[in-house]
């Protein structure tokens, strides 16, 4: 099964702790955080991998290549102009050929098993499925409501939500049929593509698993401070 890596992200908010570098390769202990998910992904024996690649993708593209020194096979869907998380999916799909495959944002890490997650979504017979992560505080969020059987009833914006509950995880297994049914264009996954799936085959699983997004500065810097959180898969 292929992966694709949402690595477009410029990351603005990082301008105070980084400088000139895609998002995804902030330095955390001598490597670029996107390499902890790419050494995620091998370490569970996926091995295809596509990036999509936004603001200045050649430092991405120069670092890993083909992916050989990691014995990993590496493509890239480049962005020729900012297309947004589902803009990007679509175009980086015209290199998927299976009728299964993995996304994620190459700006958080969710120490999940894939496996489980592929195995919940055909037990399902799920459309898309998402990784759902507890949080404690879940403000700068939003969080995810679901029904018994995992099937995902609700979206709930920032600023509205209660003090715990769980959050976009940032990795989904998603059928093929989907990429042509996103819009070209700039079109976000999470706020456009995924909440129009609701009643139509979207499901969330639960995992309390280690979670960080590093889109604050606070939250690079924390886990520059104990990137042994990052160790147990890579």
């Amino acid at each position: 099964m292929k992966a694709i890596i949402l690595a477009g992200g410029e990351g603005k908010r990082l301008r105070p702790v980084i400088n000139d570098i895609p998002k995804p390769m902030a330095p955390i202990k001598g490597k670029p955080f996107l390499e902890y998910i790419i050494l995620q992904l091998k370490s569970q024996n996926l091995k295809d991998i596509i990036i999509s690649t936004g603001y200045k993708g050649s430092i991405i593209k120069n670092y890993f290549q083909d992916g050989g020194n990691w014995d990993l096979n590496i493509e890239y869907s480049e962005e020729d102009k900012p297309l947004g998380t589902g803009g990007a999916l679509r175009k980086a799909g015209e290199l998927i050929d299976d009728e299964q495959f993995i996304v994620m944002n190459g700006d958080s890490f969710f120490d999940i098993e894939f496996k489980q997650l592929i195995s919940f979504h055909e037990e399902k017979q799920a459309v898309a499925t998402i990784s759902l992560a507890y949080a404690e505080t879940i403000e700068r969020y939003g969080h995810v409501e679901i029904g018994n059987d995992g099937e995902i009833t609700k979206f709930v914006e920032k600023g509205n939500s209660v003090s715990a509950g769980h959050v976009n995880g940032g990795i989904y297994i998603l059928n093929s049929e989907l990429i042509n049914k996103i819009p070209l264009g700039q079109v976000s996954l999470e706020t456009e593509v995924l909440p129009n799936l609701i009643n139509r085959g979207l499901f969330g699983m639960k995992f309390k698993s280690f979670f960080i997004d590093i889109g604050k500065p606070e939250e690079y810097q924390r886990i520059c401070k104990e990137p042994v959180l990052l160790y147990s898969d890579c």
